[in-house]
């Protein structure tokens, strides 16, 4: 800073301070206003630093209160934006492109195509925080480190100009043969019963009280500041999940980004009894679920976790069953129970393979209807999965799935081994019979059909999920952090609500007073107390003398 700014005291300032550090006389007209602008006690800031270099540019434009107002805007606008249609994070097993292309045409196609459903996990949304971040963190050190400055090294014999241009004022004349410094010292005795802090030096008196309020603002921002970067701790691995996962009974699924596995184990409905419901239901025959309950097993994967040819390695760490309301929770990993849905959908079979015309078998294995492997081995012969459709079809003459849920599944093998022919032989395999005069498997196999057969003896072989449980998993390791800033901006909320910092300055020269007295807010109160300590000091005011120019000469 260059300091040129020389007041008639001989106290030299830097540039941009419009009170002097010493006696507080103004330096310059203030807008022509006669009450002076007592923010940061007129001390300079960095950001009216003369010549600024690029880093003072940079600094000056996040100081800016106007600059974090735009960008507070422009992220209110965006996180409006990002609630117009429903984020991708809620979606069940669907493709985002498609989905807002058949719910919302042609918009729909547009919000997608900009970004706009995954907004608040986009890099120019993040962009958005930081610069919030930013800008929270400079407006506050480009204003607080001035205040603490002026607040702690405060003068206690003020100019007479910075007294009368105060929104509390008095000049006056004490009683003749008043004794200047014994007067000002009674009057201290009488502020420090309003718990006012008393300075004085002879006739000159500071006085102050709740200067702690003057900080409730910047605690504000450290609490907005610890708010924003846990909000930020969010984009670290591992760090935030808000995932929706559909379980069929009986099926074990990784969830997603962790070693873990949850297990639907077994699904429970209860229904409410018919007398139950009011006739406006039972007009209308719908079915109500009273309580629906997922008995889940928590797993930590401990080897083969790749998703590789080789089966994960499972440890069990947890179990619970989950109902709304009541998580399965499990070091930070909750799973909370969402939804669910009726689908009689086959989980696994165990076929055996076998000669249709001697009736030799030559073994089972075991066939998820979820992430098949790529090849079985059954007594002498090798079958190679070539395709897998969950939801059979056929359109244009080529095989189709129609869904990725395992509603009609078919399963292509390339089998090799005695009989065949050294490359493989085609076999279409279905677990559950569709439609036997259009896919009757024995017809589709063809010659291959005389020679092997794969079928399930018996229901035993056969595992089935009557329904599918939608659980939300979330992990949220930077909620702690977002509730300790929004606690530390409450602290600051409630410092600057109810309390104001109040001063006031005398000084008696040849046997005439003045005095100023100054808060942020509050000024009834503060020439109240000042008239009551005056009266009691055996001086008549009152309040509404008090009040700018206030003169009893």
């Amino acid at each position: 800073m260059f300091y040129n700014t020389k007041c008639d005291c001989g106290h030299q300032n830097p540039t941009g301070t419009t009170l002097c550090e010493s006696c507080g006389n103004p330096l310059i007209d203030i807008d022509g206003r006669d009450i002076l602008e007592m923010r940061y006690d007129g001390m300079a800031r960095r950001s009216q630093k003369s010549n600024p270099s690029l880093l003072d540019k940079v600094w000056n434009f996040f100081s800016s209160v106007k600059i974090a107002v735009w960008i507070i805007l422009i992220t209110t606008l965006a996180s409006a934006v990002g609630t117009i249609f429903p984020q991708e994070n809620t979606f069940l097993d669907m493709d985002p492109s498609q989905y807002y292309s058949e719910n919302y045409g042609t918009l729909g196609n547009i919000y997608h195509a900009l970004g706009f459903s995954h907004t608040f996990s986009s890099w120019w949304f993040i962009t958005l925080l930081f610069m919030i971040g930013t800008s929270l963190v400079i407006c506050s050190l480009d204003r607080v480190l001035p205040l603490y400055r002026a607040l702690s090294k405060q003068q206690i014999r003020k100019h007479i100009n910075f007294l009368t241009r105060q929104n509390v004022t008095l000049v006056t004349d004490l009683p003749a043969g008043t004794d200047e410094i014994a007067w000002t010292n009674k009057l201290g005795t009488l502020l420090r019963k309003k718990n006012y802090r008393v300075h004085t030096d002879g006739s000159a008196l500071l006085a102050e009280k709740y200067r702690f309020s003057r900080w409730g603002p910047y605690i504000n921002h450290i609490g907005l500041i610890i708010f924003l970067i846990g909000v930020l701790m969010r984009g670290i691995p591992g760090w935030h999940m808000d995932q929706y996962m559909g379980i069929l009974e009986g099926e074990t699924k990784p969830i997603p980004h962790t070693s873990y596995y949850i297990k639907n184990e077994k699904f429970t409905l209860t229904l409410y009894d018919e007398q139950d419901l009011p006739e406006s239901i039972k007009s209308k025959g719908q079915i109500v679920p009273k309580t629906y309950e997922t008995q889940a097993v928590l797993y930590h994967c401990t080897a083969n976790c790749d998703g590789g040819a080789e089966a994960p390695v499972l440890e069990e760490v947890h179990r619970d069953n989950i109902i709304v309301n009541h998580p399965l929770d499990y070091k930070g990993l909750q799973a909370y129970q969402f939804d669910y849905k009726a689908t009689p959908l086959l989980i696994s079979v165990k076929p055996t393979l076998s000669n249709p015309t001697t009736g030799e078998t030559y073994g089972s294995f075991d066939l998820p209807m979820n992430n098949p492997k790529e090849a079985y081995q059954v007594g002498a012969y090798t079958l190679t999965l070539k395709g897998f459709f969950p939801e059979f079809g056929i359109e244009k003459g080529q095989p189709i799935s129609k869904s990725n849920e395992p509603k009609a599944p078919a399963f292509i093998f390339s089998i090799t081994g005695p009989g065949l022919a050294e490359k493989g032989e085609p076999y279409l395999y279905f677990p559950r019979q569709i439609d036997k005069e259009t896919f009757s498997q024995d017809t589709i196999n063809g010659a291959i059909s005389q020679k092997l057969k794969l079928a399930v003896g018996s229901m035993e072989g056969v595992q089935f999920a009557n329904y599918t449980t939608y659980l939300n998993i979330r992990v949220d390791k930077a909620m702690p952090y977002i509730w300790v800033g929004s606690a530390i901006f409450m602290i600051g909320v409630i410092m600057g609500f109810y309390w104001q910092h109040r001063r006031i300055w005398i000084r008696i020269d040849g046997g005439k007073l003045t005095l100023g007295g100054h808060t942020n807010k509050n000024w009834f109160g503060l020439r109240n107390e000042v008239a009551s300590a005056l009266n009691k000091n055996d001086l008549d005011v009152l309040p509404k003398t008090l009040a700018n120019g206030g003169n009893q000469g």
